[in-house]
């Protein structure tokens, strides 16, 4: 598989109905890592996520990858704020990524079995998936997102609304999949998390990037006072 990084953002911009949703955006991401944005609801994570994603469309400005696009799509994965869980089981959600990449019916169910074992959802392979917690149901679709190997895995608020002990579960799958070699993006609203996970961070204002920097100097000396603000917890708009 070709290398799909490094991903650049050149005056990057999405509109709808004639409203800036976010941009424009000038950003590089290269190398391993995870990458988080945070800044006050409504800043424009969201989008910008999707954007980059290529779920949202691009209305002005250009995003490329280091490999074709039609191999770049192939290459990345989604995790949504509230996972999208099939009618099915546990062990049939996670094994679908693979079966619509025309992997043999048992070869994927084996790797989904796997799979789920690694998230901690190894003996609730044949429940409905719909009716797991928010907690299992956001650990599935974490296996279901890396069941695929995605160079680049993207993943909007992947722990709201989740109770202390989910949130440490989740962390952890994140910083495994880190540690073998997945690139992450991610979005939080909990500085906590942020503080725990990023290498680097990205702060959104009113749909631009309004600052950026390795996670080490970004919470020590945020360049805008706009950033430091938001990070003193004061209301910014």
């Amino acid at each position: 598989m070709s290398a799909l990084l490094p991903l650049v953002a050149q005056g990057a911009m999405s509109r709808r109905g004639g409203r800036v949703l976010v941009g424009p955006v000038d950003l590089r991401l290269d190398g391993p890592g995870i990458t988080v944005l945070i800044g006050p609801n409504g800043a424009g994570k969201t989008s910008l996520l999707s954007l980059l994603h290529g779920t949202a469309r691009l209305s002005s400005g250009s995003i490329t990858w280091a490999c074709p696009l039609d191999e770049a799509r192939h290459a990345q994965a989604f995790v949504f704020q509230r996972p999208v869980m099939l009618r099915r089981s546990v062990i049939e959600n996670i094994a679908y990524p693979l079966r619509i990449r025309k992997v043999p019916r048992r070869e994927a169910l084996a790797r989904a079995e796997t799979a789920a074992r690694r998230v901690g959802l190894g003996e609730m392979l044949n429940r409905y998936a719909p009716l797991l917690s928010g907690g299992e149901q956001q650990k599935l679709a974490l296996a279901r997102a890396l069941i695929t190997e995605p160079q680049v895995l993207f993943l909007d608020e992947p722990c709201a609304s989740l109770d202390g002990r989910a949130m440490r579960e989740i962390e952890s799958i994140l910083t495994a999949a880190r540690a073998s070699g997945t690139r992450l993006v991610l979005s939080t609203h909990d500085m906590g998390q942020a503080r725990r996970l990023a290498d680097d961070v990205l702060f959104l204002l009113r749909g631009r990037l309004h600052d950026s920097g390795p996670a080490t100097t970004f919470f020590t000396r945020p360049e805008t006072p706009q950033a430091r603000a938001f990070l003193q917890g004061d209301i910014v708009e």
